[in-house]
């Protein structure tokens, strides 16, 4: 089984010869990024890198995963954006969004220095009074801001809790290979280090030990994960749109995008979709987001969104292109009963599971969106695995690239995310931004 694009609720969007004149578009953009022809071609080591990874690295991330498993019972994985949303979004989609209140035999797996929130932070470190702390910092310099103050806490309680020599064996680092703060910390320290690949972006990087690590410590099986990831690997690449889903993806975005829908709207009716979803967000809205061009990627968690959000859907203004993330086998099954007194109506419920509710949930409210002038695409996810759950990942990275070179922009950089750093630093104060700083404050009127 593997990952399906189905495109039967577009009928009445986008008419076959549109689909059919697009296919010029994506050869060219397939070619340029096989060849490596193409804007960003620094950062394409996500392209091979579920069969040409480092598998010595990858058996030294097995065996910490195991180590820590062993050792631990809170693990403090600190990163933002790339560095943390991929590893929080598998785990919450193979395991649980309620991962750490469940019963099970590995650590729970927090996050930190994603915000500068005094409050996150203080709740998180009473949340390790008493227990058996590690932690994975994950930076590609060591001085981007969120991450690196809330690693100068962790490290400050952990060397103040069990002594400076076994915070240093339970301080993982993933970071440059070479050069920056945070290896050069690392070396001197001797944490266990891994490797941030030169060539892949922060949020391509979940297939490396960014991701593999937290993945693996939650008790997540990363050989098959690869393993599906190698599969969508080597099926991906026809050209054909009649026969390559993720290219036939990559298409109808930008025909839905060129008639106006600027918004594309991932959908699930699993909760446990919601943070693939946030990663999703930063894929696109990172990638594509440039030169006043892109899809602005927004998402919801259905049937629950329905009663917030589902009028606007339904009713609002023409902006939408609805992507539907369907989970065609439930991981559970839990059956309705039949209630003597039928108190809530509900028996003609008798005797259905939850998984074919929510299926006629899906049914009824596709046809209602697209009846009501919601153009809706449909992604099948077989079941909830590992193996399918790569096989994603890869799906929607390589759509990403191909998507962000028909519509005309560098998919692998962002310019736009240095502008608020260099603002905040010369608030601040940080030293060389003096100038910056007294325009800034001027502006702010202060």
């Amino acid at each position: 089984m593997a990952v399906t694009f189905e495109t039967r609720y577009l009928t009445d969007f986008v008419r076959d010869h549109e689909l059919q004149a697009m296919q010029a578009q994506v050869t060219a953009a397939h070619e340029m990024l096989h060849a490596g022809s193409g804007l960003g071609n620094d950062f394409l080591g996500w392209l091979t890198l579920p069969t040409d990874y480092d598998k010595e690295e990858f058996a030294r991330i097995q065996a910490a995963a195991e180590r820590i498993k062993n050792d631990t019972d809170v693990f403090i994985v600190i990163g933002i954006g790339g560095s943390y949303l991929g590893a929080r979004a598998v785990i919450e989609f193979l395991k649980s969004p309620l991962y750490n209140n469940l019963k099970k035999d590995t650590p729970d797996v927090y996050f930190a220095g994603k915000s500068i929130s005094a409050s996150e932070l203080s709740e998180l470190l009473s949340l390790c009074e008493g227990r058996r702390v590690s932690v994975n910092v994950i930076s590609k310099s060591g001085t981007t801001t969120e991450p690196a103050i809330a690693f100068r806490v962790f490290r400050e309680y952990l060397e103040n809790t069990v002594g400076v020599e076994e915070a240093r064996r339970r301080i993982y680092v993933t970071t440059d290979k070479a050069k920056g703060t945070l290896k050069g910390l690392a070396d001197r320290e001797g944490y266990e280090t891994f490797v941030v690949p030169d060539d892949v972006g922060g949020r391509f990087s979940v297939l490396t030990a960014v991701g593999l690590l937290p993945i693996a410590v939650a008790g997540c099986d990363i050989a098959a994960l690869m393993a599906g990831a190698a599969k969508a690997q080597n099926a991906l690449c026809e050209t054909d749109l009649t026969k390559n889903d993720c290219y036939k993806y990559a298409a109808m975005r930008n025909i839905l995008l060129r008639k106006g829908r600027a918004v594309e709207l991932m959908v699930s009716y699993e909760p446990r979709y919601a943070m693939m979803s946030e990663w999703w967000k930063q894929l696109y809205g990172e990638s594509e987001g440039k030169d006043g061009k892109g899809l602005f990627p927004a998402s919801v968690i259905f049937s629950t969104d329905l009663h917030s959000l589902g009028q606007f859907v339904q009713d609002g203004s023409d902006i939408l292109a609805e992507t539907v993330v369907v989970i065609d086998e439930s991981p559970v099954t839990m059956t309705i009963k039949e209630d003597a007194e039928n108190v809530d109506g509900l028996n003609f419920l008798a005797g259905r599971t939850m998984a074919q509710i929510n299926q006629k949930a899906f049914e009824g409210t596709i046809l209602a969106h697209t009846d009501g002038g919601t153009p809706n695409m449909v992604l099948h996810v077989p079941s909830v695995c590992e193996e399918e759950l790569g096989y994603l990942v890869y799906f929607f990275e390589k759509a990403c690239a191909i998507s962000g070179y028909m519509l005309g922009v560098n998919p692998f950089n962002q310019p736009g995310v240095e502008e608020y750093k260099k603002n905040m630093f010369a608030l601040l104060g940080k030293p060389g931004y003096e100038d910056q700083k007294a325009v800034l404050e001027q502006r702010l009127g202060k």
